[in-house]
């Protein structure tokens, strides 16, 4: 019976998140989680957490399946041996429900980072973005919002069990959080501006190999025609326009030019440029003003793992299956951003969304929106994409700006400085997303100081809570002798 309800765990998180998103239902996964753990011998508690992280991982991350069977398979047992690992640490007795929200928070940041660099996608923040703590992710990141889920969770549990002053301490902690969001800082208006978001449209679920680079290019070219002037800034999708040398020599960029000096508008392009002989490719963000000039350049830094490079390629090409890229992606370096004549706009190019850093960057070094060009043209389903949005959302809050997402079959979305939609394209239509957008200054808290104070303040609990479980199970003993 308890290895079915920590499957039942698993699943109630898992459908908490995008597409489904019924974000109560993470509350009462982690209220059963606490169940399950509570007097249970350390191996117990390892296994219901890898069972929990099991049935959590497979379902909300389906989507790489179509990608990569075994990374599928591979990426949810490692991640569910991180949270029964993190179930093994929890104390079973006294200070359990203070250690469950940290070990929480211990376990996402490592998961959101590591190994290759992470998989933040599936995650309890992700599933709040629509929901009232969605709006914690402005204090101290995204992190915040997974330790308040596990106080809400431990909360339920106390009332379940009947704890008033346990019920009542959750309550108090998940309103004074409430309470701090809203008095945070957010930033300030400084401008707005007019943006069209152009999307190409297309099929849905295809591969590069298979897919004319040029058909993708001459659906932007055409859908381009549907932006009304006057307008201020022309954001295209990520890898819509490819070169096989660098780009101000080919025919598409002259092509480009046209447009920008037609529309009288700087047009932000994603380009892929490919050096064969060198045995590298570059993924990019350029800024085309109407003048013909290109005036500015991002290149992405945090790439896709098994999807823009290879670890491990000498060991890996000679099992690797033919899906795996030929060629990796060279990192960019530096701060997220690129200049326009309307300001500086911080720019995270597609999985580097899911990476709070990247937007972080961009930000402290002044900028004033942020962009989110990306292409999800490739994946099964709409898992991807729609986790895609909720965490531009996490994004808009935690940094007080406003989000555009550019993608060539959707969704594309225009995404408020609290993280309300504005509007958002559907799958495979060719459409411009064309509205009055704000530039803001001011930095957040969790701007400022990203993930380590959370990260910090959890670990410090986590202590808190095992010390005082070693000194109740003390005490216990000399009540005992006595």
């Amino acid at each position: 019976m308890a290895k079915l309800l920590a499957a039942v765990a698993g699943g109630l998180i898992a459908f908490s998140m995008p597409p489904w998103g019924w974000w109560p239902l993470a509350f009462a996964g982690i209220a059963l989680i606490e169940r399950l753990l509570a007097g249970q011998p350390r191996r117990a508690r390892f296994v219901r957490g890898f069972i929990v992280g099991v049935f959590w991982m497979f379902p909300a991350t389906l989507w790489m399946w179509d990608l990569t069977p075994p990374g599928y398979i591979v990426q949810s047992l490692i991640y569910s041996v991180f949270y029964g690992v993190g179930a093994a640490a929890v104390p079973s007795g006294r200070g359990r429900r203070i250690a469950l929200p940290a070990a929480l928070v211990v376990v996402a940041f490592v998961r959101w980072n590591w190994p290759f660099g992470g998989v933040p996608l599936a995650t309890l923040a992700i599933s709040q973005s629509n929901a009232p703590l969605g709006q914690t992710a402005r204090v101290l990141g995204s992190l915040t919002i997974v330790a308040l889920v596990g106080v809400a969770g431990v909360g339920l549990a106390a009332l379940a069990d009947r704890d008033r002053r346990g019920a009542i301490a959750a309550a108090g902690v998940l309103v004074g959080a409430l309470v701090l969001a809203a008095v945070a800082p957010d930033g300030k208006v400084v401008d707005t501006i007019n943006v069209a978001i152009v999307q190409g449209g297309g099929p849905q679920n295809t591969r590069a190999i298979n897919t004319s680079a040029r058909d993708v290019f001459d659906r932007h070219v055409a859908a381009t025609a549907g932006v009304q002037v006057p307008v201020d800034v022309v954001l295209w999708p990520e890898d819509v326009v490819h070169s096989s040398r660098e780009m101000q020599n080919d025919e598409q960029y002259d092509i480009m030019v046209d447009l920008a000096a037609e529309l009288d508008a700087p047009l932000i392009a994603g380009i892929i440029e490919t050096y064969r002989d060198e045995g590298y490719f570059l993924n990019a963000s350029i800024v085309i003003d109407p003048n013909g000039e290109t005036t500015s350049r991002y290149d992405k830094l945090r790439r896709v793992p098994f999807g823009e490079y290879v670890p491990f390629r000498s060991i890996i090409e000679k099992v690797a299956p033919d899906f795996l890229p030929s060629r990796d992606a060279r990192a960019g370096t530096g701060p997220a951003f690129i200049d326009t004549e309307f300001g500086r706009f911080a720019t995270s190019i597609s999985w580097e969304i899911f990476h709070d850093d990247r937007a972080f960057s961009g930000v402290n070094v002044g900028g004033q929106l942020l962009i989110n060009p990306t292409n999800g043209s490739s994946f099964w389903l709409t898992q991807v994409q729609t986790q895609q949005v909720a965490s531009s959302q996490l994004r808009a809050i935690e940094n007080g700006r406003w989000v555009l997402q550019a993608a060539p079959t959707g969704f594309s979305a225009v995404i408020r400085s609290d993280g309300s939609i504005v509007e958002r394209s559907a799958i495979s239509e060719a459409r411009v997303l064309q509205h009055e957008v704000d530039l803001r200054d001011g930095r957040t808290w969790a701007t400022r100081l990203g993930a380590w104070p959370m990260l910090v303040i959890a670990v410090a609990l986590f202590a808190v809570a095992h010390r005082h479980a070693l000194l109740s199970s003390d005490l216990f003993r000399r009540r005992l002798s006595n």
